[in-house]
């Protein structure tokens, strides 16, 4: 038992995140700045400390087996517990943080962000001269990576995560609001002059764009693609909609950032017969914890941050971002 512990270092285990992530020894090897001699030493010294077999060798990929892949889960599982751990200790114990990390997903107001940036710096505490003087750090995220940002510890705040995110231990979650999606393509686009609500059948013979998830260790998520469609993923939700301004393919994208292409005919919206998406968003962050009294209380970076979000102001502001947010900043 004692040797299986040994073996089981975040060393080892982020060297089998990183060749299922490559998908071969050689780039994983690259990335790790090793040869992948050393990277194969590494692996069968791991195999024989745990006693199983963790890559199948009749595979010319670095394929997993069985074993393989439930030691990667628990393993990502676990760095991501240590991340936290390390994330946490960092944080200063009393009054204004030394840095507040904010993910925001990729689909909320820029603009409202920094409007709420502005107000935090030029805030007095306590009728001073200087500003809180906590550093602020924003994230942008897709999907589940806006999550996973906070639960490793990451971020303290996380603007935007999906609405049924299952909660874990210390987290707290609020309502941040619905934001209504629309299926829209370029007016030159062969969907655009398609007579009735659209099917899957018609949809699986165009390209979708799709944004790719963030999310790093936690299980992707993947919207309204339709196995075996052709798929052009881009990074942001800003790049998905200018690429299906330029025809390059169809997809969902948020209507209150669209709002404008479509008023001006650069995109044209049409009906599908698949459920109309609408996403259900949140903001969550770790809480302080009267259970234990050692850990840090919440700090004032981000009680002032929670208290802007209880505004349906500001709200409203991040799930409209042409609308811009109103001079009722605390």
């Amino acid at each position: 038992m004692t040797d299986r512990r040994q073996a089981l270092t975040p060393d080892a285990l982020s060297m089998m995140d990183t060749i299922a992530r490559t998908g071969s020894f050689a780039a994983a090897a690259r990335e790790l700045g090793k040869v992948p001699s050393a990277l194969t030493y590494s692996v069968r010294q791991l195999e024989d400390a745990l006693d199983v077999l963790l890559f199948d060798r009749r595979s010319r990929q670095a394929q997993l087996t069985a074993a393989g892949e439930e030691l990667l889960q628990e393993g990502r599982r676990l760095l991501a517990q240590m991340d936290a751990v390390a994330n946490r200790v960092r944080r200063v114990s009393t009054g204004w943080e030394t840095q507040l990390t904010i993910a925001v997903d990729g689909v909320l107001s820029r603009l409202t962000i920094l409007e709420l940036c502005e107000a935090f710096y030029a805030m007095r505490p306590n009728g001073g001269q200087d500003g809180p003087g906590t550093r602020l750090r924003l994230r942008t995220e897709v999907l589940a990576g806006t999550w996973e940002a906070l639960v490793s510890g990451q971020a303290d705040l996380a603007i935007g995560v999906p609405g049924d995110s299952v909660l874990a231990s210390g987290i707290e979650l609020r309502p941040l609001g619905d934001m209504a999606f629309v299926f829209a393509v370029a007016p030159h686009h062969p969907l655009a002059t398609f007579d009735g609500p659209i099917d899957d059948a018609e949809l699986l013979r165009h390209r979708a764009v799709a944004v790719a998830d963030s999310a790093q260790r936690l299980s992707p998520m993947t919207v309204n693609l339709l196995p075996g469609q052709d798929v052009l993923t881009v990074p942001t939700m800003h790049t998905k909609i200018e690429a299906q301004l330029r025809c390059l393919g169809c997809g969902f994208v948020p209507e209150p950032l669209v709002r404008d292409h479509i008023r001006l005919g650069r995109l044209v919206v049409k009906q599908v017969q698949r459920q109309q998406r609408v996403a259900t968003m949140a903001y969550a962050w770790r809480a302080a914890s009267v259970t234990q009294p050692r850990k840090a209380p919440q700090g004032l970076a981000l009680q002032w941050w929670l208290q802007q979000l209880e505004s349906p102001a500001t709200r409203h502001a991040l799930l409209n971002p042409q609308s811009g947010l109103v001079s009722d900043v605390d």
